[in-house]
Parts: C-alpha cells; sequence; structure tokens
C-alpha cells in the first residue's frame, strides 16, 4: 500500500518493533530504546547515527528512518522505510536546478549527477506537450535511480510556462480585482488535478506581495492587489485547495516586496519599511498562509535595512529574516526555499556559490540556480565544502532532510492517475473566462463607452498590437495569439468591426512607431494593446504619439493595458483605457468587449 503522511487523532505503533527488525538489523539496534518516544510517535521522518557515525563525518554513511502512514477502511497503518545516503548526497538536497531541452541527455544526466541536486525547476524552453514533459521527468529519474522534488512557477496570467495541458488562468490581480476568493480556489483546485497528472510536485506559486502606491515592476499583476486583507484571503483559498489535490504550495516573496521599486531580476532592491509597517500590511498575507499549512515558502533577494541592518544582509542572506523570524516568531515549520540565486540582484553582492552557501546558513532548505550549468556545479561544491569544513552545521542539515523528506511523502506516486492524456479540465476555460469578465475595468473615457454600434458604421478603425508570439520561448503564448493579426480580425469582428491592423514588437522599433502613428492619423478609431509603457520606453513613444493624433480632432484611441495598471496614468482623459489585467486570450477578449456596445448575432 502507498504510503502518505496525514493529520490524524490516533497514532498506534504495534508493529513498528517487528518492521524495523525486518529492514536490518543494525537499524533495529540503532532504534530499540527509541521505540515508544515522542520522536517515534510523530509522522514522517526520524533520523538516528548508525555505525558510530553522523553526519559529521564525510566518509560515513547515514541511514534515515522514514515512518509512512497509510489508511484502508478506517485502518490506519504505519510503515517505515530505511535510506542510506553519504554527507554529499544529504547536500545536494538542498539545490534545485534547471536544464536545457526537452530530452534527457548525458550532459542534463551527469550534471544531476555532478551536483547530486535533489531537485528539478522546469521551465518554458522544457516543455513541448504533456506527454514529452512525463517522459522528461520518467527518464531522468530513471537514469539516476533517484526521485526528484519537480517544481514550476505557474502563477496564472504572465507566469506560465506550460504550453498545453492546462489552464490558462488569468493573472491574480484579476482574480483579486473580483474580490471573490471562490475563483482563488477554483484555480487551485484545477491546478492540482492538471500539474499532478503532468508529475509537478510543487507549484511555485501564489505571489503574496501587497501593492502600494510605490510603482512595482516586478510584482505588478502576478499580485492580488493593494488589500492586504483581500490578498490574504485570495491567497491562503488558493493554497488550501491546491494542497487539498495534492499539490504543494509556495508562498512567495517572503517577506513581502510588492513595494519594491526595482526589479531584483536586474539589480537590488532596498526597502525601507520598519518591522511594524511590515506586520501591519505584507507579513499579514504570510501568517495566513502558514496557517493554511502552505508547504513551502519563497524569500526575496531586496535588502530591508530596518529589518536587519548588517551590511549586505539581503533576505535570502537574512538569519534574521528567514530563521529569526519566520522560523521563531511565526512558527513556521514547512520547507524554506530560495528565489533564483543567479538574479542579479545576487551577482551584484557575491557568486552563485557564496550565495548558496550564505542563503543555506540563513536558515534555507532549498535553494534554486535555475538556468547557468556552471553556477549551478559552484552552488554544489560551495555546499559541499561549507559542511565538509564545519561552516555548515549538520544538526540544520538533520531538520532540512527531515522536511524534504516529509514533503515527498505526501505524493508516494509520480504520475497521479489520468484518464487517457493529460489535457485541461473542462470547466477551467469557463471559469477562467468568468473571472475575467468579472474583472474587466474602464479606467478613463467612460463618458464615451461603450461605443454604440451606430456611431461605428462606416468608420475607418485601426488595431494595434504587440507581437506577442515573440515571447513564446519564455512564457507560454496561447495558440490563438501566436497570430496576432487572425486573433485582431476574430476578436473585432465579433463587433461587426473590421479594422486595418498593425503588429510591432514588444520594443516597437521607430519605424513601427512611425508607421503605426501614419495609420492613425487615417483613422476614426484608434485600438491600441499595450503592452507595458513603464518597462520599455518605446512603448511609451507609441502611446504619445498616438494619443497626439488625437489631440483636436474628432478621432479616438482607446488603450487596451496588456500588464500592469501603471500605464493608466499616461493616458490622457480624452482617451478610453480598459484592462482586463493581462495577455492571456480570455483577458484580451473581457477588456476588448467594454469597448463596444454588443456583439452581433
Amino acid at each position: 500500500m502507498a504510503c502518505s503522511v496525514g493529520s490524524v487523532a490516533k497514532l498506534t505503533f504495534l508493529d513498528i518493533d517487528d518492521t524495523i527488525a525486518a529492514l536490518a538489523p543494525q537499524i533495529k539496534a540503532c532504534y530499540t530504546a527509541g521505540v515508544g518516544s515522542r520522536a517515534m510517535r510523530e509522522p514522517g521522518f526520524v533520523k538516528r547515527k548508525i555505525n558510530g557515525h553522523g553526519l559529521t563525518n564525510h566518509d560515513s554513511r547515514t541511514t534515515i528512518l522514514l515512518l509512512c502512514q497509510s489508511q484502508n477502511n478506517g485502518t490506519i497503518t504505519t510503515t517505515a522505510k530505511a535510506k542510506t545516503m553519504d554527507l554529499d548526497q544529504l547536500v545536494g538536497r538542498h539545490l534545485v536546478i534547471g536544464v536545457p531541452g526537452t530530452r534527457v541527455t548525458d550532459a542534463i544526466v551527469r550534471q544531476f549527477r555532478q551536483t547530486r541536486a535533489g531537485g528539478l525547476i522546469l521551465f518554458r524552453p522544457n516543455i513541448e506537450s504533456p506527454q514529452q514533459l512525463i517522459a522528461f521527468i520518467r527518464e531522468l529519474e530513471e537514469a539516476l535511480q533517484r526521485r526528484l522534488l519537480v517544481m514550476i512557477d505557474h502563477e496564472g496570467g504572465r507566469v506560465i510556462h506550460m504550453t498545453c495541458g492546462v489552464t490558462a488562468f488569468p493573472s491574480a490581480l484579476a482574480i483579486g480585482t473580483t474580490g471573490d476568493p471562490s475563483h482563488a480556489e477554483q484555480q487551485g483546485r484545477i491546478e492540482a488535478l492538471e500539474l499532478r497528472r503532468l508529475g509537478i510536485d510543487v507549484n511555485l506559486a501564489p505571489v503574496l506581495d501587497v501593492l502600494t502606491a510605490a510603482y512595482s515592476p516586478n510584482i505588478g499583476i502576478r499580485s492580488y492587489g493593494t488589500d492586504t486583507q483581500l490578498v490574504a484571503r485570495m491567497s491562503a483559498a488558493r493554497i488550501r485547495a491546491m494542497q487539498a489535490g495534492g499539490l504543494s504550495a509556495c508562498a512567495k516573496h517572503f517577506p513581502g516586496k510588492g513595494h519594491a521599486t526595482v526589479d531584483a531580476p536586474l539589480s537590488l532592491p532596498v526597502v525601507h519599511s520598519t518591522w511594524e509597517e511590515m506586520e501591519r500590511t505584507h507579513l499579514v498575507p504570510f501568517r495566513r498562509a502558514i496557517e493554511a499549512g502552505v508547504d513551502l515558502v519563497m524569500t526575496s533577494h531586496p535588502h530591508y535595512p530596518r529589518l536587519d541592518p548588517a551590511p549586505g544582509a539581503i533576505a535570502t542572506f537574512s538569519r534574521r529574516i528567514v530563521t529569526d523570524y519566520l522560523r521563531g516568531e511565526l512558527g513556521y515549520a514547512g520547507i524554506v526555499t530560495s528565489d533564483d540565486l543567479e538574479m542579479g540582484a545576487i551577482k551584484g553582492l557575491c557568486g552563485v556559490g557564496e550565495a548558496a552557501m550564505r542563503a543555506v546558513a540563513a536558515g534555507h532548505d532549498v535553494v534554486l540556480a535555475c538556468h547557468d550549468l556552471q553556477a549551478q556545479l559552484e552552488a554544489a561544491a560551495a555546499l559541499r565544502d561549507a559542511y565538509h569544513k564545519g561552516t555548515l552545521k549538520t544538526r540544520d542539515l538533520e531538520r532540512t532532510i527531515m522536511r524534504i523528506e516529509r514533503l515527498q511523502t505526501k505524493r508516494p506516486e509520480r504520475f497521479a492517475p489520468s484518464d487517457g492524456d493529460p489535457a485541461p479540465e473542462p470547466e477551467g476555460a469557463r471559469i477562467a473566462e468568468e473571472i475575467c469578465y468579472r474583472a474587466a475595468r474602464v479606467l478613463r473615457g467612460r463618458p464615451w463607452l461603450p461605443l454604440p454600434r451606430s456611431w461605428l458604421r462606416g468608420r475607418r478603425i485601426v488595431a494595434i498590437m504587440p507581437r506577442l508570439s515573440r515571447l513564446g520561448d519564455r512564457i507560454m503564448i496561447e495558440q490563438t495569439l501566436m497570430d496576432e493579426a487572425a486573433f485582431l480580425r476574430n476578436l473585432l469582428a465579433a463587433y461587426g468591426v473590421s479594422a486595418m491592423t498593425s503588429i510591432v514588437g514588444i520594443e516597437p522599433t521607430d519605424t513601427e512607431i512611425t508607421g503605426a502613428s501614419a495609420m492613425a492619423q487615417l483613422a476614426d478609431l484608434v485600438i491600441l494593446y499595450l503592452f507595458d509603457a513603464h518597462l520599455y520606453p518605446s512603448n511609451r513613444q507609441l502611446l504619445e504619439l498616438l494619443l497626439a493624433v488625437a489631440d483636436g480632432s474628432e478621432r479616438r484611441v482607446a488603450v487596451v493595458l496588456l500588464r500592469d495598471p501603471y500605464d493608466a496614468e499616461w493616458v490622457r482623459d480624452q482617451a478610453a483605457c480598459v484592462t482586463s489585467y493581462g495577455l492571456r486570450a480570455c483577458e484580451l477578449r473581457a477588456a476588448t468587449a467594454l469597448l463596444f456596445e454588443h456583439p452581433t448575432t
């Protein structure tokens, strides 16, 4: 019978002694004195020294005993499983790495063997189809002859890496804007079904960062919003649903960086909030997530000098924040993981090897090294060296292994059962569409929206859209959006509108801006699908030119925001501005619907 760790009211260990004896006499000798002790009565993992050696000797091999519970017809059975690993294997469990490509190669297997990495993080370049992904995970684990902890960033909105087999949910900000936590619960339930069929153990979501009035280049629509309590309710609902379906959730980015005005992947953000300010706003969702039993918490890379004034003590490296506060004051007993150690915020301080050592010293169980193969080798070597020299303490490693083993036992099967090939849940698209239409908002131009069908007759209309297909090698772009011009034609035709289209780059060139502006001068209505004018200056240039075309004329300009809502501040009052907080097809349909009176039948 498969093992799983669960929460039960009462346990009986009548067969523990026989089980241990059957596993190995030396384990029985080590554990006889422990039977009946408090440690032996806790479901999960128990570890002791064996053969006179603990983890302090790098030549030793340590045997661990895993206690598992299974339930059948109301009867709870506890069984034990022994595992023997040397110190380097145990140290490797800290490390989760990403690898290139969609096929398992000798180089990938060698990378895992050299780093001893305990986990794999998947990205868009690793994924072609559900069948390919399943084969990739299965072949890699067969080659390594061990189970990995498989993770993916599957937030929804603009952070989706799966190309098919899953529901493309809208952004967290879209869900938050509805004000209805049941939508977050529905997302969590559906993504658990979809991702577990594909062999995913951990979804690195949801984002618990709370937005403020400050520009947030990295979080934006990934957050549920500016209301602390709303963010807490939404995230807790999603976490509970996800984990009830067997998929571990990860609350991020502790202690909260929704108000960081610098993008950590590029450089080091500095957040000057006090503990009081953080407690009042940014830490509230994390407290709620811990109460909900979240399996993982991911820390963030900003420096919080008023939380930890030590030089260079970014949250990732801060024992005050990770161990003293998250573990101590909040009482969090799950897994703490870093964000990617290859980000610009880290590179400005130290190399990835030193970063891995400092993150583990601060209290992290898991560190991520997502892309650079050499950096992964450096991280693994630095961790091994730190344990061999005693810089990192083996008693902390024991606790980490305990937490990781407890997490792994929640999923005895690599792939959840599936009837046929993995596919999106039938109700997923309908729910996603409903969320988008409930979230869609008019931010500017309400006096002349929606446009009456009588006004549209005979009008010349130009629609300008970014070439979203160019993002397809980094994030999932739905197939229907890969031909942007065809998508626009079909979308607008539903409202009886025939438009000339101009497809421009994510960062439009001068030539593209000039061409779009020339087309706009021939139009009565210009619809601009704006990607991000704050992040990309050329998009602001395009926006300003199109707004200038409308100045002092009867020409109308409607702007549909595809990313963060901050761009609305640059849309002048005479223009319209709408959004459904994202670039997914359902979000584009919902936002566009605000522009027009009613679709044709």
